[in-house]
């Protein structure tokens, strides 16, 4: 006889594990809060929908904090393995020129979520929509609230697989984490990831250059630092070279209140190369010098004369230090409805290796909903969907 499998949620981990399950062994069924599945997928996609990244399987294990939790399932299912498996539902992808892997021009968001629902149909999977999940009964059923009736589901194995707490208008709200305290399961609250920050910008500043982007820069904080480029907000400074320091930036906040950052405007060149170029202006303007010398913009000039002291910025010797390694304090992190993705969730103590509750036997965490963080560029998804095939083909092992 088969067994049954409830998977509450129905982004990218839950789709992945029901598209990969037996349907031999199992009947599965996905219980979505939302009037359909995979919302956050599509709002995923709206700028582009970035599948993954492609670059070498050990370099992009290291993209993940902690690296150790997720290894095991990326290895089994690689970014070669998910664009390999998007090709045989019909999804042909390309590497683009940042190497991140992207569907096809003529594939939208929407022809990507239908192929994997198709998918799901042939294998039987039922879905049920505006299923509220509600925690667990006094005999261990789950309560799901359904047009305001309370229904009661009793299951095999059952899959949480709801998401973290960003973009709450896809679902993905966090509600559900005191269901998981009251059953003494460790929860840790969740904070945003991969946004913007909060930069009290000088007002004649930002009037100047609100918009408007630092390219070809490093950005440092504490033992770690990225090349790229941000753009100037009126709330601070919103981009994948800060994306991938917000771990850090958290991490700062969180103990001292604020946070400091330090940009190197000129990474391809030395201090006293810098200096140099610098030196024996004559009668040129510091910012004519820069403009001409150092090929600097408008726009980090601005920054400069924003932060610096006359003194400072017309000393060859402290400005030199600044271009190469200047201050920038933090004072928040954008709100979690404005972020990419959250951490916090289910402490990683709480499930063992194979995302099994070590407390519930047969109820696993999977997705966002775990404790773990990953840069943007094809790294969430990729792992969101490592993880569920990964518990996929785990089921199927243990169900022969």
């Amino acid at each position: 006889m088969k067994k049954t499998i409830a998977i509450i949620g129905g982004g990218a981990s839950a789709l992945m594990l029901a598209a990969t399950i037996n349907p031999d062994h199992y009947n599965v069924t996905i219980y979505e809060r939302n009037n359909a599945v995979g919302r956050k997928l599509l709002v995923a996609g709206a700028g582009g929908f970035n599948l993954t990244h492609s670059e070498d399987i050990e370099r992009l294990i290291t993209r993940y904090t902690p690296a150790f939790f997720l290894e095991k399932s990326i290895r089994s299912f690689t970014n070669t393995d998910l664009r390999n498996w998007l090709n045989t539902i019909g999804i042909e992808t390309y590497i683009g020129t940042s190497k991140r892997v992207f569907p096809v021009k003529e594939i939208k968001p929407i022809d990507v979520l239908t192929a994997i629902l198709k998918q799901l149909k042939q294998k039987n999977v039922v879905i049920k929509t505006q299923y509220t999940w509600k925690g667990w009964s006094d005999n261990e059923e789950l309560i799901f609230e359904n047009d305001s009736q309370i229904i009661n589901i009793k299951a095999d194995v059952t899959v949480f697989a709801m998401g973290g707490a960003s973009w709450q208008v896809t679902g993905s709200d966090g509600s559900w984490l005191n269901y998981f305290e009251e059953k003494g399961i460790k929860t840790i609250p969740f904070q945003p990831s991969n946004c913007a920050v909060k930069i009290n910008w000088n007002k004649e500043f930002i009037k100047a250059v609100e918009g408007k982007s630092l390219k070809n820069i490093l950005i440092k904080c504490g033992d770690k630092e990225r090349k790229g480029e941000v753009v100037i907000t009126k709330f601070g400074l919103e981009g994948g070279a800060i994306y991938a320091l917000i771990g850090e930036i958290r991490k700062q906040l969180n103990i001292i209140g604020t946070a400091t950052i330090y940009i190197d405007l000129k990474p391809l060149l030395s201090i006293e190369e810098i200096k140099t170029k610098l030196l024996n202006r004559g009668n040129k303007s510091v910012t004519k010098q820069l403009e001409e010398v150092l090929n600097l913009n408008e726009t980090p000039i601005a920054l400069l004369k924003s932060i610096l002291s006359k003194e400072e910025f017309t000393s060859t010797e402290m400005l030199s230090n600044k271009i190469k390694k200047l201050p920038i304090t933090i004072a928040k992190l954008a709100p979690i409805d404005e972020a990419i993705s959250t951490v916090g969730g289910i402490a990683l103590t709480e499930v063992n290796q194979n995302f099994e509750l070590k407390e519930l036997p047969l109820n696993y965490c999977i997705g966002e909903m775990l404790d773990w963080d990953a840069p943007t560029g094809g790294y969430l998804l990729q792992a969101c969907f490592s993880i569920g095939n990964y518990l996929g083909e785990l089921l199927n092992r243990i169900s022969t």
